[in-house]
Formats: structure tokens, sequence, C-alpha cells
């Protein structure tokens, strides 16, 4: 099967040799740097590696406490100033970058950030990117995205990229709604999308942070199944125990709506496809479960598990 077939572009079958050095029967654990780490993949992120026992620097704008989990501290730090993070990278073997909304749309760059993780001897580092970047190299909207990816890839640091398609909890947008009304507005009711569980997101990235034979490799990460907003509507209500109506929105009201916390590029690129998803944005991919060697999570386990951010 082709790379173009499997979810990634690489060379070889990856191994699982943990990152985590030996001597003489002693492990010696390694410091692992997560940006955007209270988001919707940071925090599972961080939890895993906390729960496999590394050593983890929590990154984020306004840090929360970590409640005393063992081997966490947090860092306040700002992806978009390079001489910010210089602290939280000190000491780090890895690192995973998160690029948030408001870089995306042009607020930093990626240059001084790969200078201070080489300068602070960081040897991997694995960034989050978009579906997007393989399937419309020249979209305006992920531009800033594709430029990340070149500078990790150009930085003689053992790289990888993830791409995953769109989020389950982009669908978190509708609570409000849903809370209040117990309808959910969105546009392009029938058009379905594989959508992907951040958590499986985070599986992925724990392991490609923590193993070797990631290095030089583009994972393809979406869900089990294509699924349409009205259909997500549908498992939501479910989910809920009540039944929800959805209301489609044209094109122009769900921009006006995106525009609200995006970009405008990001919004009008992040639309396209929505509407009118390429081939390979319809594409169920297998790299999550060649991975983590069991299936993605569907739409609906995501919503049995968050139910409670809609009530």
């Amino acid at each position: 099967m082709s790379a173009a077939n499997t979810g990634e572009i690489a060379q070889g079958p990856p191994t699982t040799v943990p990152l985590s050095l030996s001597f003489d029967g002693l492990q010696e654990l390694i410091m692992i740097v997560i940006t955007g780490a209270t988001g919707n993949v940071g925090r599972p992120l961080v939890a895993a590696l906390a729960g496999a026992g590394e050593r983890v620097t929590a990154v984020s704008r306004r840090p929360v406490a970590d409640a005393g989990v063992a081997g966490v501290r947090s860092v306040a730090a700002d992806l978009g100033d390079a001489a910010s993070l210089r602290p939280a990278l000190e000491g780090a073997d890895a690192l995973f970058l998160m690029v948030p909304p408001d870089v995306l749309g042009g607020g930093g760059g990626p240059d001084e950030v790969v200078k201070a993780a080489v300068s602070s001897g960081v040897r991997k580092v694995v960034v989050l990117s978009s579906l997007i970047n393989g399937t419309r190299p020249q979209a305006r909207s992920h531009e800033v995205l594709r430029v990340w990816e070149e500078a990790v890839q150009g930085s003689g640091l053992d790289w990888t990229v993830l791409r995953p398609g769109s989020f389950a909890t982009n669908t978190l947008a509708w609570a409000d709604s849903v809370r209040a009304e117990r309808t959910v507005y969105a546009p392009f009711g029938e058009v379905a999308l594989p959508v992907v569980d951040p958590d499986d997101l985070a599986a992925v990235a724990a392991m490609v942070l923590r193993e070797e034979g990631h290095a030089g490799r583009v994972h393809e990460l979406t869900g089990p199944a294509a699924v349409s907003p009205r259909e997500q509507t549908a498992a939501l209500g479910a989910a809920l125990g009540i039944p929800l109506v959805f209301v489609e929105l044209t094109r122009a009201q769900a921009r006006a709506r995106m525009v609200r916390f995006l970009p405008e590029a990001v919004a009008d690129g992040t639309l396209d496809v929505l509407g009118a998803p390429l081939p390979g944005e319809r594409r169920v991919s297998p790299a999550v479960e060649a991975l983590l060697g069991r299936a993605p999570g569907s739409f609906r386990a995501w919503a049995d598990r968050v139910a409670a951010a809609f009530r």
C-alpha cells in the first residue's frame, strides 16, 4: 500500500523503542516540552506523558496549576515570542508545537522558536499541522502552518509532522445553542468528513515524542468514519438523551460566526473544506489504528464522553 493510502508520508516502518534511555538497568527519563498545554490536544497529551512517567514542561500563556501531578511543571510562555519560551526549553529533549489561532493569522514566525530549540539541546520536534497542507498545499488559509512545517523540517532536528483532519471538539461551538435552544446551527449539513478525536491526536503525539522511528514522517490523522453535521447533531442528541434540531446556515452566516474567533483567511479556507471537500479530505486514514494498534474513537464516543459540556 502506498504512503498516500496509509495516512503517512514516510520511509520504512516505525520502530517502538522508547526514547527514555537505560543505563545498567536504570532509566533516564526525557524532558518533553508541550506548547498549547491547556488546549484540546495539549491537556490530554500532558496527562498521557505524565502517566507514562515522563518529565513534562506544560507551556501555555496562562498556565493552570499542575494540581500536584508528578513530573509536570507549568511555565507561562508565548509561541509568538521565542524569548519567553527559552526558560521552558532548558534541559529539554523533545518539543511539541501547537500553533495558536492568532499566530496562524501572522502573529509570529517559527525561525526564532526553532533556533531556541536547537540552542537548548532539543533533539526531537513534533508539530501539529493540518491535513489541508497535504490536500491544498497552496491554500492561503494554512500558509502559516506550512511555514512552521518547513522550518521544523529544515531545523536539523528529528522532526515529525502530524496532519489531522477536522476536530470533533470544533462542535463545542454549538454548546451555547444546544443548552439554550436544543438547536445546532451549522453549514453544509449533509457534507461528511472523518472528524478526529483530539484524545487520539494526543495519544499519537505521545507515542511519537517517546519513541524512535518517526523522524522525517508526516502522519495524516482522521477519525474512523465520515460523519456530517446533521449526523453529528443526531449523535450528540443521543448522547444527551434529548432530541436536537439542526438548522443549516448559509456559508455567509457561518463565516460571520467563525471570524469572531478565527482569522478571516483561516475561516474561508475552513469553509472551503467543509463545503466542498477534496477526496483526500473525505478519506478515512488508517494511520491512527496503525500507530496505536486500535481503532480511532468515533464521534459518538467523543460525544458520550463530553456530553456534560453541552448540558
